[in-house]
C-alpha cells in the first residue's frame, strides 16, 4: 500500500513539475519584449511619453500665440481709436476749393461725396504721421 501511495505521490510531483515548466515557457513568451505583450506595453509607454512632450510643447505654443494675439488686439484698438479721432477731426476742417467743386458737381446732396472727401484727406498724411 505504501508503494502505491509513493508512486502516486511521485507521479503527482512530476505532473506539477511538468505543469510549472510549461507555465514558465508560456509566461516567458508572454513577457517577451520583442514579440509579446511586454513589447506592446513598452511601445505604448514610449508613445505616451512622446505625446506628453508634444502636448507640453503645443500648450506652450498656444500660450505664446494667445499672448501675441492679445498684443495685436491692443495695438489694433489703439489704431482704431486714433482713426476715430482723425475722422472726427476731419469734420471740423474747412472745405478746400477741390471739395467745393466736387460738391457743386453733385449738387451737394450726396453723402458719398462727403465721405470721399474725408477719405481723401485721411489718405494724404503729412510726413512723419503714423498710427
Amino acid at each position: 500500500m505504501n508503494f502505491i501511495a509513493d508512486t502516486l505521490l511521485i507521479a503527482g510531483a512530476l505532473g506539477a513539475v511538468l505543469y510549472c515548466y510549461i507555465l514558465s515557457k508560456k509566461l516567458s513568451r508572454f513577457n517577451n519584449l520583442d514579440k509579446g505583450v511586454g513589447g506592446a506595453i513598452a511601445v505604448l509607454s514610449a508613445q505616451v511619453d512622446e505625446l506628453s512632450n508634444a502636448l507640453i510643447s503645443a500648450r506652450s505654443a498656444a500660450d505664446q500665440s494667445a499672448k501675441n494675439l492679445e498684443d495685436l488686439t491692443a495695438r489694433a484698438e489703439a489704431a482704431r481709436t486714433k482713426l476715430d479721432l482723425m475722422m472726427a477731426s476731419m469734420h471740423d476742417l474747412p472745405d478746400t476749393a477741390e471739395d467745393i467743386s466736387a460738391r457743386k458737381k453733385s449738387n451737394g446732396t450726396s453723402e458719398g461725396v462727403r465721405a470721399d472727401i474725408i477719405f481723401k484727406r485721411c489718405s494724404v498724411r503729412k510726413h512723419g504721421d503714423s498710427l
